[in-house]
């Protein structure tokens, strides 16, 4: 059976960078959360992600709202594995020269093996907030049940969006390449 991994940002890296909520050209703050809903998007001008401390860049890094920006390097990987399940969207990244880009998962997929996790709790109607009723309130010790993920390779777990799962060999493959900023956890 496939193995699974969470791609989170390696907080233990001494003297890192963190970058800030994006804006766009005029220095407006724009939707984040845009970027966890698994659809193309079209490009909206500059995006820019202010840096906050400044510090030692990296490959890999979630924003402030968990918005995967990455360096171009990473675009390189996943073309050599010809994934197509991602779009890059170009980024600034301020005080950095990159080339960087938000990474946008295209999938998501109700695959969360409840049985299987650590702790589950879900919206209900007592909770005031009717949208959200059936999803997933909290989540801890996340497994996901592979049968169900169809082969993916990068997706977002439905119910629990800020959550990025990449397969095995993508995980290998990005480890291979020496990319900075990655921290994979199995789920």
């Amino acid at each position: 059976m496939p193995s699974y991994y969470e791609l989170t940002d390696d907080m233990r890296i001494p003297g890192r960078w963190h970058l800030r909520h994006p804006v766009d050209e005029h220095g407006q703050q724009i939707d984040p959360w845009q970027f966890d809903e698994g659809r193309r998007l079209e490009p909206q001008g500059l995006i820019r992600f202010p840096v906050r401390p400044d510090g030692v860049a990296l490959d890999f890094t979630l924003d402030s709202f968990s918005i995967p920006v990455v360096h171009g390097r990473v675009i390189q990987v996943f073309e050599r594995l010809d994934i197509q399940e991602a779009q890059f969207l170009p980024v600034q990244v301020e005080g950095h020269a990159g080339p960087y880009f938000i990474l946008n998962a295209l999938r998501i997929i109700r695959c969360i093996d409840e049985g299987r996790c650590e702790e589950v709790r879900h919206w209900t109607p007592e909770h005031g907030e009717p949208e959200k009723v059936g999803q997933y309130r909290y989540v801890r010790g996340m497994r996901v049940d592979p049968t169900k993920v169809e082969g993916a390779r990068i997706f977002r777990p439905w119910g629990w969006t800020l959550t990025l799962v990449v397969s095995e060999d993508l995980k290998e493959a990005l480890e291979r390449e020496g990319l900075t900023g990655t921290r994979f956890l199995e789920v």
